[in-house]
């Protein structure tokens, strides 16, 4: 009888064990960048976004706590993918979202499909997500490298900087980057003259920048992010590579980089995003309640990650339950109309939005903190992406 009772009790605690944690609650990870080059990026600031849409959605869904936890995968896939299998494993995450460095969200794309989990791309770039490695619960958010290439690739070329020399990353979102800005500048009519890669987190690109200067070429592409653009830019300004004559175009920017710089080194800088604090009241609303928790204006990763993380929550009560297959369809239904943009989300989960093109205005012409872009064109959701036949997803033929 006692051994019949041990072994009923060892069954009951083997039972709760392996009952995820989310099972009385819904569980969203912030999986990104904390403390290397993308801190400022993305980082703690992503996560403070994440926050204010769990507030807004009013802490709840389904009558179940929304929780959110968060970690730092130093930009390094392995990390990445120990952290997110322990998280869908043993701690019972619904959904992982932000996921900066291209390499990581490629590597989370494969694993969420594998555990049957949805993740939300925000901070990666590379238009791979869904393209060639879509997958059912993998969505992307805020922009990809094609979209920033019809916007700055495009429109530099129409402006006449039809020759390009690409300054790029050395690992998967540069290479796509470069690739899809280059397709872009060709089919425009332009010419690419060359590349050269750099590693991520760079602190000397002295070499690199001597052969764009070398080159001729009238736009030097940076086809990196982060702290590593902002490094470029400030050593091409001690070259005289614009003062030269050449132009350099911000191929993936945000607000958080042209802070950093400061408007004397950026000014002129053109670059495309998908969200500027002061472009229309919803946006500004969103901004200044972000300012006050943060003391900084969003940037667009962050304004994303608040979107993914409110349309989450959104298909997860119109789906009435957490089941991965009821939400992610949900989510390819609902539009999306929030402080970050309106759209639709595409078969192959890319939500699809107007993009817009920005010059950094001078010192002089900046009027208050933070004012730091002049709009100089809006490119439509359906220019800015492909259609999802046309995307390469394999979900989608």
């Amino acid at each position: 009888m006692k051994l019949k009772l041990l072994s009923a009790a060892l069954a009951a605690t083997a039972l709760v064990a392996i009952t995820p944690a989310s099972a009385q609650g819904v569980k969203i990870g912030i999986l990104n960048d904390q403390s290397g080059v993308y801190a400022d990026y993305g980082g703690k600031w992503s996560l403070e976004a994440a926050k204010m849409a769990v507030e807004d959605f009013g802490g709840e869904v389904l009558g179940q706590k929304i929780e959110l936890i968060s970690a730092d995968h130093q930009n390094k896939p392995d990390n990445a993918v120990a952290i997110a299998r322990k998280w869908y494993d043993v701690d019972g995450v619904d959904m992982i979202t932000e996921l900066t460095t291209s390499s990581v969200a490629l590597a989370i794309q494969d694993l969420s499909k594998e555990k049957k989990k949805i993740d939300i791309v925000v901070g990666a770039a590379t238009s791979r997500i869904t393209g060639d490695a879509c997958q059912p619960y993998g969505f992307h958010w805020a922009f990809d490298t094609h979209a920033l290439a019809v916007g700055t690739g495009g429109a530099l070329v129409k402006a006449g900087g039809d020759t390009w020399f690409f300054l790029t990353a050395d690992y998967a979102f540069g290479y796509a980057l470069e690739k899809d800005t280059s397709e872009i500048v060709l089919a425009s009519g332009g010419k690419v003259l060359g590349s050269v890669r750099h590693p991520l987190n760079s602190s000397d690109f002295s070499s690199f920048l001597l052969q764009a200067q070398a080159s001729k070429a009238k736009v030097v592409g940076l086809a990196n992010a982060g702290l590593d653009t902002a490094n470029s830019i400030k050593q091409a300004s001690e070259f005289g590579i614009v003062a030269g004559g050449q132009k350099l175009a911000g191929l993936l920017m945000t607000l958080a980089e042209v802070n950093g710089l400061g408007l004397k080194a950026a000014q002129g800088l053109v670059l495309t995003e998908a969200y500027y604090w002061d472009r229309d009241d919803k946006s500004r609303e969103f901004a200044e309640r972000f300012f006050k928790r943060t003391s900084r204006m969003p940037s667009m990763i962050q304004a994303g990650t608040y979107s993914a993380t409110l349309s989450y929550l959104k298909a997860v009560k119109a789906a009435g339950t957490k089941d991965t297959d009821a939400v992610a369809k949900k989510l390819k239904e609902l539009p999306v109309d929030d402080a970050f943009a309106s759209g639709k989300v595409l078969a192959n989960g890319r939500f699809v939005h107007d993009m817009y093109l920005f010059e950094v205005k001078k010192p002089e012409e900046s009027k208050k903190p933070w004012d730091y872009y002049k709009l100089l064109a809006t490119v439509p959701g359906d220019k800015a992406f492909p259609t999802a036949a046309e995307s390469g997803c394999p979900l989608t033929k």
